[in-house]
């Protein structure tokens, strides 16, 4: 017998409830009403410790532009996009033919194979900081965008591949039997049948995809040095001074790291929500 809904309960568990509800989301937010109470703050409050009062001043634009004068941010903006963007593009396209690869063909090991993209996802990523920057060094690639790029594809494409395999191996055979007999390609089909059924999968992953390689800060700090090549996450940590922290500065700047994301969230809600769910159920 299933529990009643809490809309059946008696009031006071509703009550309580409605009331531990906002409560959680009080403290999940915490952390983000106090980023954005000390970017509208100028330095004088935070160093006579004025942290949760009204400010003296309201400072936010001001904030933004000592951020901007005092520092290349719209470099450190337009290299993030780069690695972000092209680090999608290429993990969509190298994990759904891996997918397809993976559900609906018989490959020698390819047990064997998926095991491995699912143990790849098991491996704590600190342990591969010395191995991954010596490869990049002697690749040619260290302190560069490109170096960036190549981590990140190589290190999501499992993940997606996971992630699309259990929505692809839910296609029925009989559409890819049909699409052979009438004489298309196994990339036609990829193209033409299966990429058109994957968009819901594909909107929820590049969300994920995007947010996981924007919010980066660790990959960024072993493989760049330089601020030509420096993603938001990095620049934004060097906006504290030699002997004093500049928090207003760091949490101006943290919000105007946190836009993309959100905004690119709220576009595609409705697919996100779709594609999580997708392959969830075998129908």
């Amino acid at each position: 017998m299933y529990p009643a809904p809490v809309t059946e309960r008696a009031f006071g568990i509703r009550l309580g409830y409605r009331v531990a509800i906002y409560i959680a989301m009080l403290l999940w937010m915490a952390p983000l009403i106090a980023i954005m109470m000390t970017a509208i703050r100028s330095q004088g409050d935070l160093l006579d410790g004025n942290y949760w009062g009204a400010p003296e001043t309201f400072s936010l634009f001001a904030n933004y532009r000592e951020v901007f004068a005092t520092s290349p941010m719209w470099t450190f903006f337009l290299n993030s996009l780069t690695v972000t963007g092209v680090t999608v593009v290429l993990v969509l396209a190298l994990s759904t033919m891996a997918a397809v690869a993976i559900a609906k063909y018989r490959l020698p090991g390819a047990t064997i194979l998926f095991a491995m993209f699912i143990a790849g996802n098991f491996i704590p990523y600190q342990i591969l900081m010395i191995p991954v920057r010596n490869m990049v060094l002697d690749v040619g690639l260290y302190d560069t965008v490109w170096g960036l790029i190549l981590f990140h594809t190589a290190f999501q494409t499992g993940f997606a591949t996971l992630f699309l395999r259990n929505f692809i191996i839910t296609l029925p055979n009989e559409l890819f039997e049909a699409a052979r007999v009438e004489g298309a390609s196994e990339f036609q089909i990829i193209r033409k049948i299966i990429i058109p059924l994957l968009r819901p999968a594909l909107a929820g992953l590049s969300v994920l995809v995007f947010t996981f390689v924007w919010n980066d800060y660790f990959w960024a700090l072993v493989l760049v040095q330089s601020d030509e090549a420096k993603p938001l996450t990095l620049g934004i940590a060097g906006l504290k001074g030699e002997w004093l922290t500049a928090w207003n500065l760091i949490s101006a700047g943290a919000l105007f790291a946190a836009l993309p994301p959100v905004c690119l969230f709220f576009l595609m809600q409705k697919h996100f929500v779709a594609g999580l769910t997708a392959g969830a159920v075998k129908g």
